[in-house]
This record gives structure tokens, sequence and C-alpha cells, in this order.
């Protein structure tokens, strides 16, 4: 079993190299070992692409034949893009699948473990299950509800200000935080700002790490008042209009995609309509890093799933702060969190919460 762990480890570490690359696909790592020693590995680059199964199986060639292949999720058994992965499996000999975690696709799940099996495959299912788990938190919610795993990203001062009142920002948290928030952008499907953002910093929301790839950037403008040059337009980015798109055809030339959405009762966009038009796109994953107005409403809509704050040990006495509305008359009727980590990245401390079930 602890030879399993070990290959399972490999194969989940190479499914990270496809993370932030697969949708609408999961992150998937496979390795093929025969006698001890490894003989294939893959993983799965992007969608539209053959499968970690099929990378690894190709690597091992003749190899594959009686051997133990590793792979995090079970194998696919139906036709979408490419054939199914339990066929190339079968066809392979492969004698043993070790697997991590089912699929939660409804459509494969324990299907492909049951196919192997009744065609003389040994099949192992659940080692390495926490790690192989982690590598699909995003596509399992997205899966279950069509709608991305939804994470809000801010830094703030030890006293809740994510700006000096002039709306200066830069910086309160640490390089290392900033690092840190690029290898997040590396991973994730969409980045997702106000246009009061683009107004006043005119950010390239890209993600700046040797290797790196850009994430789609989101911008929610009802009064589609995005200059023509801002940095974030152009190909992979979208944007979200209250108004008629065709009025302003240089931002459409530029390449970017103009959706038009109904304001709700408050004059602002509900964030279900947003989500769900961004998981109609594949999109598992988005970084949400708005202003003060857009994490105020997307936190009291409840429709995100995870809070990553880094607070810096700094203090202004004034500014603008995390959060914005109405204050209840009790602590008692606050929003509760639960904090699920807190960890000290340079000087800032970087807390993770969700909300409390």
């Amino acid at each position: 079993m602890k030879g399993d762990l070990r290959y399972m480890r490999r194969a989940v570490t190479l499914a990270q190299k496809g993370l932030g690359r697969t949708a609408p696909n999961p992150p998937v790592g496979a390795v093929v070992v025969k006698d001890g020693r490894t003989v294939g590995e893959g993983f799965h680059p992007g969608a539209g692409l053959p499968h970690a199964e099929v990378f690894a199986l190709n690597s091992a060639g003749d190899d594959a034949k009686g051997a133990t292949l590793y792979v995090t999720l079970e194998p696919c058994s139906h036709y979408g893009r490419t054939p199914p992965c339990v066929n190339a499996v079968m066809e392979a000999g492969i004698a043993r699948v070790v697997v991590g975690s089912i699929d939660p696709n409804p459509i494969v799940a324990g299907r492909g473990i049951r196919t192997l099996r009744e065609n003389g495959v040994k099949v192992v299912v659940g080692v390495g299950k926490k790690e192989t788990d982690r590598l699909i938190s995003w596509y399992t919610p997205w899966m279950e509800r069509k709608r991305p795993f939804v994470i809000a990203k801010a830094a703030m001062t030890l006293d809740g200000k994510i700006a000096a009142p002039s709306g200066d920002s830069k910086w309160i948290s640490s390089e290392a935080s900033r690092l840190y928030v690029h290898e997040l952008r590396n991973h994730v499907d969409a980045i997702l700002v106000g246009v009061g953002t683009v107004l006043s910093d005119d950010p390239l929301l890209t993600c700046r790490i040797q290797g790196g790839r850009n994430p789609l950037r989101v911008i929610i403008d009802p009064r589609y008042v995005v200059p023509e040059g801002a940095k974030c337009l152009g190909n992979r980015a979208v944007v979200f209009t209250a108004k008629d798109p065709l009025s302003r055809p240089e931002i459409i030339e530029s390449g970017v995609k103009v959706i038009r959405l109904e304001k709700g009762k408050d004059e602002r966009f509900l964030w279900e309509n947003i989500l769900s038009i961004l998981g109609g796109m594949g999109l598992h994953s988005v970084l949400v890093e708005g202003g003060s107005a857009i994490l105020s409403s997307l936190i009291q809509s409840r429709l995100f799933d995870e809070l990553r704050i880094f607070v810096a040990p700094k203090l202004l006495g004034g500014g603008i702060p995390l959060v914005c509305w109405e204050p209840p008359e009790t602590i008692a009727e606050s929003l509760h969190l639960v904090i699920s980590e807190a960890r000290t990245i340079g000087s800032d401390v970087l807390i993770t919460a969700h909300l409390e079930e």
C-alpha cells in the first residue's frame, strides 16, 4: 500500500501541471509502473487533448502490458471530445488500475471502474484520496451546480482598510503575498474585478510568474464606461454591462466578449446570473479581486466559497473598508465565518475562511 501511495503522489504532482488549463475537464495525472519501475507518465494538458491515461500509456508502450496504472481520477467511460479512456487501458493490457478519486461527473461516476472490473482488470479505489480530492476541489462544485468555485481575495491593514482615503492601495501586502496571488492567478480559470478598479488602477490582470498563464479577465461594468485603452481588455476578456454592447463597437473590435445583463432591484447585477454564465462557459474557478463595492455585494450574496484575506501589519486610521453595508444592530446578527487556515506569508498573515454552515 505504501508503494501505491508513493506512485499516486507522483500522479498528483503530474496532475498539478494542468491546474487552470483543463476546464471544463478536471486536472488528472497518471503513472504506469511495471516490476517496481515507472515506465510511463502523463497528465491532461487541456480540453480536447488526450487524457492523462493516454499520455502515460503511450509513454509506456509495450511495457504497459501486465503493468499497474495509477490515475488520480477514475478513467472516463464515455465518448466526449476524446474516446473513453477505459478502452485505451484495456487495449494496452493493463492488469491493475489504482484510482484516487471517483469522478463526480454523473455520466462517469463508477462506470469506468465497473467497466474495467467487468473486463478482468483489478481496480483499487481511494489511494491518496485526500490529495486527489483536493485536485478536483474546484471541478466537483462546478459539476454539481454548474457554477464556478468563487474565491474572494483582498489585502487589508490591521484596522480593516483596503486602501487609503485617496484610493491608493500600493502596496498594502508584502512582495511575498503578491507573488502568492500571481501563483493563484496561474491556477484559476478567471479573475474578476469591477470597473472601478479598472478606472482607478488600469490593471493588467495577468499572471506574472515564469511559465505561468493568464486567466480569463472579467469586468463588471453596468454603465459600460470601461476605457477603450484599458490594459485588461483584448482577447480573453469579458465585460458584463447593462447597456447595448453594440453602443461601443470599439470595445467589441478589441476582441472583448461583451455580455448584456439585466440589473436587479438594487440596480446591481445578480451574482447568480454572473456565475451561471461563467459556469456555462466551463469555468471551474473565479478569483474576485474587486474593491469594496464588489466584495461587499459578493459576500452579502453568500455565493462565494472562500475568502482569502491578507492582513498586513499596518494601520491607516481611516480609508476604504474591506466591506461596507448596512450594519446589523447586534453582533449576533453579523455574518459568521469559519477560519480554515491562517499562515504567515512574508510580513503578512493570510486568513482563509468560508461561510459558517
